[in-house]
């Protein structure tokens, strides 16, 4: 990027983010843009952030377009993130769970996923409380995992991670039970939690649903979007959830006033959300 970005060129890029995919970008972000977008300028020989979204405007120009946002998404993310969310799960949702004793499959939608460490996380936490409760949870359990980002969800599918991303969050012991060594000296996940989960290429302002779910996960993404937008989602992901079914949220995200749609449960320490 080879000039300054105007003041209207930023509020043009800030619209077609949000436009595009819901991501909210505040006031004087110019360097974030400028830092994850370089390379990809002189990657198409434009200099200038109105060149891109002038090219991007063009017929035939949806693989570019998707490369931005790609670029401009946050994909902070390791295992067991938070951990409450994770204690929550096995203490108190899978034994509710188990406790029904179906036969149904048991759906989870674990929202922006990124490389697949949450879905994966809520995978080990379901294979050790049928380890630790053998024969109590006897319904399947299917996680559908879903990110806008096509490069982070081809990691998630692979299911490969090296030392340094294995070491975020994950504990010797659960290294040992649910991975397996490759030969390049990374970590495969075992095939019995792959196979648990589906990943799907979404964007949350997308308004065709993935059916029916017991818990949802959508944690550390809302937080992007505008106040409108929020709303939008948490009201479609209400109708997505089975009755009494449960939503996890980050810990700096709230409902906003969707108090008639959901209830909130205090599980010290967390919050969560079961359907009304």
């Amino acid at each position: 990027m080879k000039a300054e970005i105007t003041p209207q060129e930023y509020e043009a890029f800030k619209k077609f983010l949000q436009d595009a995919s819901g991501i909210l970008l505040g006031d004087n972000k110019q360097y974030l843009v400028k830092s994850r977008l370089r390379r990809l300028l002189e990657d198409n020989q434009l200099n200038t952030l109105g060149e891109l979204l002038e090219r991007i405007r063009r017929p035939g120009q949806m693989q570019l377009k998707e490369t931005v946002i790609d670029a401009m998404t946050t994909n902070e993310t390791l295992w067991f993130r938070d951990n409450h969310p994770f204690r929550i799960l096995s203490d108190k949702l899978l034994p509710e769970l188990a406790a029904r004793n179906s036969l149904q499959p048991l759906r989870v939608w674990s929202a922006a996923c990124s490389t697949g460490q949450e879905p994966y996380s809520i995978a080990m936490a379901v294979e050790e409380y049928r380890r630790t409760q053998p024969g109590r949870l006897k319904a399947d359990f299917r996680i559908v995992a879903t990110d806008i980002s096509k490069t982070v969800l081809n990691v998630a599918k692979r299911g490969e991670y090296e030392m340094l991303a294995i070491g975020r969050g994950l504990s010797p012991e659960r290294q040992r039970s649910f991975f397996s060594t490759l030969p390049t000296g990374g970590w495969q996940i075992k095939p019995n939690l792959k196979s648990m989960v589906e990943f799907r290429e979404m964007n949350l302002l997308d308004r065709y649903m993935l059916g029916k779910f017991d818990l949802i996960f959508c944690r550390n993404v809302l937080i992007y979007f505008s106040a409108e937008h929020k709303k939008d989602i948490l009201t479609r992901m209400h109708g997505a959830l089975n009755p009494g079914g449960y939503l996890i949220l980050g810990a700096s995200e709230s409902l906003n006033g969707l108090s008639d749609l959901y209830e909130m449960v205090q599980c010290h320490p967390g919050i969560i959300y079961r359907k009304k």
